[in-house]
């Protein structure tokens, strides 16, 4: 197993690597950026000098008078150091935006991730154990419209309904005008209410499909032999679903539950936009907008690294939910 855990570290690291680079060149590649910006305002003023001299004078500041492969390796150099450069638009070292902004999203995701568990997994069983019945098709309705309804369209109407005919909740921030003003218990309550439309979108949006893909592999167990073999014995319907036909359903779950890691910290970015929730999926896509270069390259490497981690463990949880499954 350890040769194979490192051999599949080897093998994400080259791909890494390549995903890096492409990132790279795609950035480079965007016809506006910060470095434009700055220029053109710069030339505006007054006795300055012209906007491709301070295009080319910025450029060779960051670096990006060089070609897209020798660019690439002076940023893969400084980034193997922990030196991922200063953001363009906030100003301040990548690292330490990052660490600001990821704990916002990071509560966002996992509590959403929980639920989602919670709420889909026995709801997929108990559509599969009751076929064609009303509890399966009210699950299925709630989970074709948990998969069919945008991201967007379901947070407009959540925010219409709680914060503008109800007032019950604010439309969009992590903490409320009065927030400074109250104890530490007032400030915890007063972001989590601020969370509950955002957690309620992610997870509403998210339950339909792991939902769905429950339902198809429970049944497919349930139709096996050796579950009609272990009820012909006189087992308990529970123990059987419980314990011999759950426990085969979660190989294919494990898949979801691994490809979900980088959610966790990745952040939402069109709920977090619509909410203005400042996590890392918002910043990431004011940076995008910006041109910002550094914090875009650092956000989409680290999501691409998740991404490589997130297989790799579930590739490694095959072995624990099933004993049949080694790696020769």
């Amino acid at each position: 197993m350890w040769k194979y855990i490192v051999k599949r570290i080897l093998i994400s690291i080259v791909i890494l690597f390549f995903v890096a680079l492409i990132i790279y060149a795609i950035m480079r590649s965007i016809p506006t950026s910060y470095v434009d910006t700055i220029a053109r305002e710069r030339s505006t003023q007054p006795g300055s000098k012209s906007f491709q001299e301070w295009k080319d004078q910025l450029n060779q500041v960051y670096g990006l008078n060089l070609g897209i492969v020798p660019g690439f390796f002076s940023w893969l150099r400084n980034a193997i150091r922990g030196d991922f450069g200063d953001s363009w638009l906030f100003t301040i070292p990548v690292t330490q935006k990052f660490s600001e902004v990821i704990w916002y999203s990071f509560v966002l995701g996992a509590i959403a991730f929980v639920l989602e568990l919670i709420i889909a997994i026995p709801l997929g069983i108990l559509s599969a154990r009751k076929q064609y019945s009303r509890a399966d098709y009210t699950i299925t309705v709630i989970a074709l419209l948990g998969i069919s309804l945008p991201t967007f369209f379901f947070a407009t109407i959540l925010k219409l309904v709680f914060s503008i005919k109800l007032g019950w909740l604010d439309l969009f921030g992590i903490v409320g005008r009065y927030h400074e003003q109250l104890d530490s218990f007032g400030k915890l309550v007063d972001m989590g209410m601020h969370l509950i439309l955002p957690i309620a979108t992610l997870v509403i949006i998210s339950i339909g499909g792991l939902m769905r893909y429950t339902r198809t592999n429970m049944l497919e167990v349930l139709n096996s032999d050796y579950i009609r073999t272990a009820r012909a014995k006189g087992l308990s319907e529970r123990r059987v679903i419980n314990y011999h036909a759950f426990r085969n359903t979660l190989i294919p779950i494990v898949t979801i539950v691994g490809g979900s890691l980088p959610g966790l910290f990745a952040g939402a970015m069109i709920t977090e936009t619509l909410f203005q929730i400042p996590g890392i999926g918002y910043t990431s896509y004011l940076a995008m907008v910006g041109g910002d270069i550094p914090f875009s390259m650092f956000y989409l490497v680290f999501m691409a690294a998740l991404t490589l981690l997130g297989t790799l463990i579930a590739d490694i949880l095959y072995a624990v939910v099933d004993p049949r499954v080694r790696v020769g």
